[in-house]
């Protein structure tokens, strides 16, 4: 028998993730590291909790697959241990803050959206657009977030699409240079420059230090609306870029690529693919959403999209690689003759 409960779970997905997001704000699971069991006694005593919300909070985490029940107490579960733990290299909680903080209270006014084509986490009147804003904090937060989204996808990435062959990678609005790290980790030939606005190129000094790889991974600062793409590269990397552009712009983004690229060179463009016939998948679908709630034209595309800008570009063996990543669900390459 039909029944209504999937919708149900619709309407209440804010509570899991309202729960998942207080705990990321506690740093329990960085608490939880190594194997630690915490009661709910220790929760009272180490978050500062009275004794019903630390018992409903640890629950609830158990019962979102966050915390496993040892004993008397909780401990983190295998994907907490991974992902939530501060410090660990895929550390994903600066996703989950960024959410919170910057899109979770715009997105109650996505009707407003809907209505009126403008996004609602920025004003296109006083800002050119989502990423120039003066306030350094909310621009940490932001660069956290996608620093923690792209290192995981950057590493599905690579272990998808083989690039043993290349010398010289050029990420485009690369940010705080996750992919470069990652890539450059797996790849020893590879190196890569790092092209966005000069402030995140400031940032991306600093993530790329702290890996060792300053001697095979530089940053070029750059506006990559405004300017010709630097040469000397044989791979042309954009990863979650094109999501927040109308079509016009990505089209003249992909013939910067064409031009800067040598013969044999290769174009890849990461993402959350839609379906050729737009129903899905949920992942790239509510990203589209997202983009309308945060950009000014921006949306999700298929890869059939995609080539076919690839082929107006000029280039040639076009190609989609799926895999399973937070950033993408695969990746559009083209290479150019």
């Amino acid at each position: 028998m039909m029944t209504p409960t999937p919708l149900m779970d619709l309407v209440t997905g804010f509570w899991s993730f309202k729960t998942f997001a207080a705990a990321v704000e506690l740093d329990l699971f960085s608490r939880l590291a190594g194997g630690r069991t915490l009661t709910v006694a220790d929760a009272e005593h180490e978050l500062g909790l009275p004794e019903r919300p630390a018992d409903l909070l640890l629950t609830a985490c158990a019962s979102l697959g966050l915390l496993e029940r040892a004993g008397e107490g909780y401990r983190n579960s295998p994907l907490a241990e991974e992902f939530l733990v501060r410090g660990r290299p895929y550390y994903f909680g600066g996703q989950v803050s960024y959410c919170d903080r910057r899109t979770y209270l715009p997105w109650h006014r996505v009707g407003e959206a809907l209505r009126a084509d403008k996004p609602l986490t920025w004003d296109p009147a006083s800002q050119d657009s989502m990423f120039a804003t003066a306030d350094p904090q909310l621009l940490a937060t932001f660069w956290e977030a996608m620093h923690s989204t792209s290192i995981f996808t950057a590493r599905a990435l690579g272990e998808a699409v083989d690039l043993g062959a290349y010398r010289r990678l050029l990420d485009v609005g690369g940010g705080s240079g996750a992919y470069p790290i990652e890539l450059c980790g797996r790849f020893p030939g590879l190196s890569a420059t790092v092209l966005d606005l000069p402030h995140v190129c400031e940032l991306a000094v600093g993530k790329i230090a702290a890996a060792g790889l300053s001697e095979r991974v530089a940053t070029a600062p750059g506006d990559f609306l405004r300017d010709a793409l630097p040469g000397g590269h044989d791979v042309v990397l954009l990863s979650m870029i094109l999501h927040d552009w109308d079509a016009a712009t990505n089209r003249e983004l992909l013939a910067k690529a064409y031009a800067a690229l040598p013969a044999g060179g290769l174009v890849i463009i990461s993402e959350l693919l839609l379906d050729a016939d737009r129903t899905g998948p949920a992942p790239a679908a509510l990203m589209g959403m997202n983009m309308l709630v945060e950009t000014e034209g921006g949306r999700n595309y298929s890869d059939a999209e995609y080539a076919e800008w690839l082929t107006g570009a000029g280039f040639a063996d076009i190609r989609t690689v799926r895999f399973d990543a937070p950033g993408a669900n695969g990746v559009v390459l083209g290479r150019k003759p």
